[in-house]
């Protein structure tokens, strides 16, 4: 039984994205066996608890357990909090550079999860296996198309046709031969290193010459989750089919849960932040606060460059933010403020993914809102301008005229945040991993500078904030039904 509880809580522990130390662990069990009959709540309460707390690492040691043990004993509130449970945020912020690392193998068939370690500097062949896992990856996927799928005698494909995808270099040689897809150029943009299927004629002369082409069909996230079960491709824990379950269901209660995310919020220009106050005064007199606010940069109207020299005023700025906060008492108790850079934001340098923002600047911010998370950049970028500038051909206008919905097509397809070439996006080659949307995932969120949109393609639900400085836009989303509301001032 001891065992079996240990486990648990090294379980639940990972699905909120902390890692703990033995010392941690046994503070934790000697609590929560308190209680023998709601261990499950008094473990929930202790949790909740623990990330209104101003950690240095997602690594847990003794001490900071042992605090929030102190305050729920001397609030003398733990066992009344856990005989009257109430629903309770239950989300985790993964840091880019934990995000585990699979690679297909295309031998065994199965994802292998790479355990050396990753130089954020990798060597040459580093930059040749970001190529190979991006295509063995839509290669897998794909094998598994019916359509696609050799015909037998029993197949009901056998009756229609059926088309067995070649590679190019099996087509050396062999004249005349045609490769045939089954539908048209698809929706997207088709850029250098983007992946796709091709129907064409192989001439005499050796050119294979493309008639039509199309991205690779999409697969739904339930079955890919199935074949491979037990993998933590995003870092938040192998989660066990009855925490699943209890987690889609509480998903689905929290129906006053919201997320507010706002895009481009210059807090040294004095417009931005009286609008922004305005959307904080609006939210603190509402009946149930925001669970969570969501602020993506670029936090400053110039851009960090060699030629900016004011870093100290940045500070002061997010100082100022943090005083803002600070007298909304309500949101500052019960909401939580997370922050994204912006591609022109201060950092190392302008490769993907990107660290969180310096220590430096938001020291004076954590004074007055303890409890922020500032979070690693995947791909925060001026994406839907980038991908139309370096397409080959214009999209099809067939399904549709939109650059956003041919921008959410060729991210999910590829299965990648920025297909675009490293020459106009330079990705770490090691960590290019961070970037790859699969299983396809449920809401994909893209801080853009184009204007506000919002698309559900393929059950996927997509949105763009658009620029808050700019145009006054943000959103307010709603996990338990993943609507969409698109605002603004």
């Amino acid at each position: 039984m001891s065992g079996m509880l240990r486990n648990k809580v090294q379980r639940k522990c990972k699905m909120r994205g902390y890692t703990l130390k033995v010392e941690a662990l046994n503070e934790i069990l000697s609590f929560i066996r308190n209680y023998e009959d709601a261990e499950d709540e008094a473990l929930e309460l202790l949790l909740d608890e623990l990330q209104h707390q101003s950690l240095k690492s997602s690594i847990l040691d003794k001490e900071p357990v042992q605090r929030v043990v102190s305050l729920l004993c001397e609030a003398g509130s733990a066992a009344e909090d856990i005989n009257v449970t109430t629903m309770s945020t239950s989300f985790s912020v993964i840091d880019a550079f934990l995000i585990p690392k699979f690679r297909y193998d295309p031998i065994r068939k199965m994802f292998c999860e790479h355990t050396g370690r990753l130089p954020i500097h990798g060597d040459a062949p580093a930059k040749a296996w970001l190529y190979r896992d991006r295509f063995l990856l839509l290669s897998q996927r794909l094998s598994r198309i019916p359509q696609f799928s050799s015909p037998t005698f029993t197949s009901e494909l056998s009756d229609f046709g059926s088309c067995e995808i070649s590679k190019i270099q099996s087509l050396v040689g062999r004249t005349g031969f045609s490769l045939t897809l089954l539908y048209k150029i698809t929706t997207g943009y088709f850029s250098e290193n983007t992946i796709v299927l091709a129907q064409g004629e192989m001439l005499l002369d050796g050119t294979f010459q493309v008639q039509t082409f199309g991205f690779p069909p999409l697969e739904d996230r339930e079955k890919s989750a199935m074949l491979f079960t037990g993998l933590d491709y995003f870092g938040g824990g192998i989660i066990a089919k009855e925490d699943t379950l209890r987690l889609a269901e509480m998903e689905s209660r929290a129906v006053n849960e919201m997320f507010v995310i706002l895009s481009d919020i210059w807090l040294d220009n004095e417009e931005t932040m009286a609008k922004l106050e305005t959307v904080l005064d609006g939210y603190e007199e509402v009946e149930v606060v925001p669970s969570l606010f969501v602020l993506m940069g670029n936090f400053c109207s110039q851009p960090f460059n060699l030629s900016y020299n004011s870093f100290s005023s940045i500070r002061s700025n997010f100082g100022k933010l943090g005083e803002m906060i600070g007298k909304h008492p309500r949101l500052k108790e019960h909401s939580r403020f997370l922050f994204v850079p912006g591609p022109d934001d201060a950092g190392p340098s302008t490769v993907l993914p990107r660290c969180a923002l310096p220590k430096y600047i938001t020291e004076e911010f954590q004074k007055h809102v303890p409890n922020a998370i500032f979070a690693s950049n995947p791909c925060r970028q001026d994406l839907l301008y980038r991908m139309r500038r370096s397409c080959l051909i214009p999209p099809s206008t067939e399904e549709t005229s939109e650059p956003f919905e041919h921008l959410v097509a060729t991210i999910t397809h590829q299965s990648h945040l920025c297909p675009l070439p490293l020459t106009v996006q330079p990705i770490i080659w090691n960590y290019d991993h961070c970037l790859h949307l699969y299983p396809t995932p449920h809401t994909i969120v893209l801080g853009d500078r184009s204007e506000q949109k919002a698309f559900n393609y393929t059950g996927i639900t997509c949105f763009n904030p658009g620029s808050f400085s700019d145009d006054s836009t943000f959103v307010v989303y709603r996990p338990c039904n993943r609507e969409v509301e698109l605002s603004a001032l």
